[in-house]
């Protein structure tokens, strides 16, 4: 008679319900100080076995593989309410174990989609501020990396990605790329760079908008930068922002600039030579330039025999066929140069 009244399994919609409620109890929980302890941590564990379950769903585990309805299921439920601002509010009060599997939750359901939707993405359209909640956590030691991976796989979308380049937000990340600490300064480069390179439509549209402090900022903060490792990383970005076809007017406008020019000359000086090679790609653009101001020219041709003997010494660590060719016509290019008269 006993296996007449065993419980139903919990759905994943179960389950998200529960968890919903487990971090309600958790937001309002610091509010009603005299509770007791031991069902706090009761509450707690349950919450942790609950995104544990979750994450299982999501990616499944050494036994079974995930089941595409059972993810569909979870999915809807998670962001039929607001599970998901609930999670990002209660992050700091979890364990580390447990935020690292809610961290792997909300950036599995940033790519799931029902009915042929990313619904992820509606959800956060009509949530965006949670974004701002989100970049602050840079600012957290405990808490950057987590919020810094959520934020990573939230900007997957274009819609928010967008939000993100048009606010302020933006314009912390050429100071976080250069936080003290290793890991979180990694992370923001990373995240930076899925921001300028991601969505190709919406980086050239801001590039277009914004290129002036964009570019001095970026020069300033970033490719002049004390730190060898932010300037290795940014070189190597802003090659693969200006060589990407979408963004051929800012690279013309950009190659065009003496200022940025005596940068990359400098760049390419560095004792490193992964930075001096990075910076041979973009030093290219200027030279390739079928309509060079004539100060460029000028500058160009003044340091010559210096660049020449630069650049017959650069090579990679690999033998590269196309950074051979390439170098072969920058040298041809600069030795054809002739002055022009200043206007």
């Amino acid at each position: 008679m006993k296996g007449l009244f065993k419980s139903k399994p919990r759905t994943p919609a179960d389950l998200v319900r529960q968890t919903r409620d487990l971090l309600l109890y958790t937001d309002r929980s610091n509010s009603f100080p005299d509770l007791r302890e031991s069902k706090r941590e009761e509450k707690m564990a349950e919450l942790s076995r609950n995104i544990r379950d979750m994450k299982s769903i999501l990616y499944g585990n050494s036994e079974a593989e995930p089941v595409a309805d059972a993810c569909a299921q979870l999915t809807q439920e998670f962001f039929k309410e607001d599970t998901l601002r609930l999670l990002i509010t209660c992050l700091p009060k979890l364990n580390l174990e447990t935020r690292k599997d809610a961290t792997q939750v909300v950036a599995n359901l940033q790519r799931q989609q029902v009915n042929s939707r990313l619904i992820a993405s509606d959800y956060l359209e009509a949530n965006i501020d949670l974004m701002d909640i989100l970049i602050q956590g840079f600012e957290n030691t405990d808490m950057a990396l987590h919020y810094g991976a959520m934020f990573r796989e939230c900007i997957r979308h274009q819609i928010v990605a967008k939000y993100v380049l048009e606010s302020e937000h933006v314009k912390k990340f050429f100071d976080y790329i250069q936080l003290p600490n290793f890991d979180i300064a990694a992370d923001a480069a990373a995240t930076f760079k899925e921001l300028m390179t991601r969505h190709k439509s919406t980086v050239a549209e801001f590039l277009t908008k914004n290129e002036d402090w964009f570019f001095a900022d970026y020069n300033s903060k970033l490719l002049e930068s004390t730190n060898y490792i932010t300037r290795r990383q940014a070189i190597k970005l802003l090659g693969d922002i200006l060589l990407d076809r979408s963004n051929s007017a800012v690279m013309t406008k950009y190659a065009s600039s003496m200022d940025n020019l005596r940068i990359l000359m400098n760049l390419l000086r560095e004792s490193s030579k992964s930075i001096q090679i990075e910076a041979f790609h973009v030093f290219k653009l200027f030279v390739a330039n079928q309509n060079k101001p004539g100060d460029i020219v000028n500058i160009l041709v003044a340091n010559r025999s210096k660049l020449l003997r630069l650049l017959a010494d650069l090579k990679p660590d690999k033998e590269d066929e196309r950074f051979e060719a390439d170098k072969s016509q920058v040298l041809r290019e600069i030795a054809a140069l002739e002055p022009r008269d200043r206007a």
